[in-house]
């Protein structure tokens, strides 16, 4: 690891290849230093409690949190990010790779 000339050790980051739909979106900064976090739940614990249902879970990369997508009555992943500031989260669906900037509003 590189060590700065004071002795300080610069911040954890990923090298994440940029996915540019469309060959056209800059990469997103907010997955810098984002080291994607286990899922803690199996479905949206909120809709769960409230007798809900969800249309797709999405995970917050930041801390692990599981929540249900936009597309679900309750959007609350969303609310998770307008709570916590943790911009990226990712798709539960086995095998994909989707990922979504809230303050960006697009994929990345």
């Amino acid at each position: 690891m590189h060590i700065d000339h004071d002795g300080i050790r610069p911040p954890l980051t990923l090298n994440i290849p940029a996915i540019r739909p469309n060959g056209s979106a800059p990469r997103c900064e907010h997955l810098d230093g984002v080291v994607p976090a286990v899922p803690r739940e199996g479905g949206c614990p909120l809709c769960q409690k409230a007798g809900g249902t969800w249309t797709k879970l999405r995970a917050c990369l930041h801390c692990g949190w599981v929540a249900c997508s936009d597309d679900s009555p309750s959007q609350h992943g969303r609310a998770h990010y307008r709570e916590t500031d943790h911009p990226v989260v990712g798709a539960m669906e086995p095998g994909s790779s989707w990922r979504w900037c809230y303050v960006h509003q697009r994929e990345v």
